[in-house]
This record gives C-alpha cells, sequence and structure tokens, in this order.
C-alpha cells in the first residue's frame, strides 16, 4: 500500500527515483526498497517524503483511492492527519530544545571564560608547600589548561548546532 502510492505519487510528480533520493537526501537504493515494499520509512522520514511530493502522509499511507471507499478513507485519513500533525510538533519541540541547549552551551562557556578572566589565575601565587592548597591549585591549573583548549571548540559546536537546529521562517 505505502510501496506503490509513493510510487504512483512520485511518478505522477514526474520525478525519477535519483531525484527524489536527492530531495530526501538518502541514496536511491533507498527509494527503490521503499517502493518494492523491502523496507518502510521511519516517521520523520515519512513527513519529509510528503513534503517534498507535496501529498499530505495520510494519502501516502491509505490505500489506493479506487479501492477504498470514500467514507473509510476519509475517516483514516483524518486520523492520520492527527499523527502526522503529533509528529511535526513532537518534531518541532525536540528541534527548539536542542537549539536552546547550544545557545545555553556557549552562553555557558562564555560565562566560565570571563569568570577566569576575572579570576585571572590567583591560585598561582598560592604556598603549595601545604598539602590542601597544592591539591587545590593543581587542580584549578588543570581544569584552566584543559577548559581554555577544550572551550574554542566546544563554542564552535555550539555556534554550528544552533545554526543547524534554528527555526526556518
Amino acid at each position: 500500500m505505502l510501496n506503490e502510492n509513493i510510487k504512483a505519487i512520485r511518478k505522477s510528480k514526474g520525478l525519477s527515483q535519483e531525484e527524489l533520493a536527492v530531495k530526501l537526501n538518502v541514496v536511491r537504493q533507498t527509494i527503490s526498497k521503499w517502493e518494492q515494499g523491502l523496507s518502510v520509512p521511519d516517521s520523520d522520514m515519512l513527513i519529509s517524503i510528503s513534503e517534498v511530493l507535496e501529498t499530505p502522509v495520510s494519502t501516502l499511507l491509505g490505500e489506493t483511492i479506487a479501492e477504498a471507499k470514500p467514507d473509510d478513507l476519509k475517516a483514516i485519513s483524518e486520523k492520520l492527519e492527527v499523527i502526522n500533525l503529533q509528529l511535526a510538533q513532537k518534531k518541532q519541540t525536540r528541534q527548539r530544545v536542542l537549539h536552546w541547549c547550544f545557545i545555553s552551551l556557549c552562553a555557558v562557556v562564555a560565562i566560565v571564560f570571563a569568570l577566569l578572566a576575572v579570576i585571572n589565575s590567583s591560585y598561582m601565587g598560592w604556598d603549595y608547600s601545604k598539602p590542601e592548597t597544592a591539591v587545590i591549585g593543581v587542580g584549578l591549573h588543570s581544569f584552566e589548561w584543559l577548559f581554555v583548549r577544550v572551550a574554542p571548540l566546544v563554542i564552535i559546536g555550539g555556534i554550528v548546532g544552533a545554526i543547524m537546529t534554528r527555526e526556518k521562517v
């Protein structure tokens, strides 16, 4: 059912398997497997297919229109549209949370950098002959050394992540 509908709608839109694969960022063999019924797309991919083919998910999942009864198809269509909307909202919420996590990560790293600049490594002047100050001083120095080397990578990753997960207008 799904495999036949993907193939029929793809052909009606004048797309080859290769063209559809490019639009969905998958390989052509994946499209072929879907159309042969050897595998099925996951829910996120199903939403992407419906967007690319400009067809509701319910139409992709429903029986072929020639064989289905209008009342049954309408009921199935309405239920699947609700499911489609819920899946899209979950995906959007997950993306929004991830986006703000990346932004928060960048902010935390910037704040720690600012604190390290303000502190100006005051532990460097400590008396290291006392065991308690020696352990704390070495710990702080190790943290700062590691942080200064890893933080730029974290900032770059956070910025890239925030850009990749931003909402598209």
